[in-house]
């Protein structure tokens, strides 16, 4: 319970350095992180696929699927407008704490 409650607390800490675009752009990345993870699966699975010579369509259609979900395309778009901002930061905090996210999302998916 303890480390818990720590870790909560420094991860709400090490936020509040960020500027309000990065804070929005780590809050949608980690809503997304579910499907970002299953999109990541099916591609390396159509991929195996095509090598094997495989029929693929089923698992394009899940992806495409995915895809069309129209609370995922808001949130995605979301993130598309905020993506040039966040490269063009005054704060020296932002792209890192945004890399070490995406790094940490990207070791829990496999």
């Amino acid at each position: 319970m303890k480390h818990g409650a720590w870790l909560l607390l420094f991860v709400a800490f090490s936020s509040w350095g960020l500027s309000p675009e990065a804070q929005e752009f780590m809050k949608i990345t980690q809503q997304l992180e579910s499907m970002q993870c299953e999109k990541r699966k099916l591609r390396r699975q159509i991929a195996l696929a095509e090598v094997e010579k495989r029929d693929s369509k089923d698992l394009r259609k899940r992806f495409s699927a995915l895809d069309r979900d129209q609370q995922t395309a808001r949130l995605e778009k979301r993130l598309g407008q905020l993506g040039p901002r966040l490269a063009k930061s005054a704060d020296p905090e932002d792209l890192p704490a945004i890399n070490r996210q995406r790094v940490e999302a990207f070791y829990r998916c496999d």
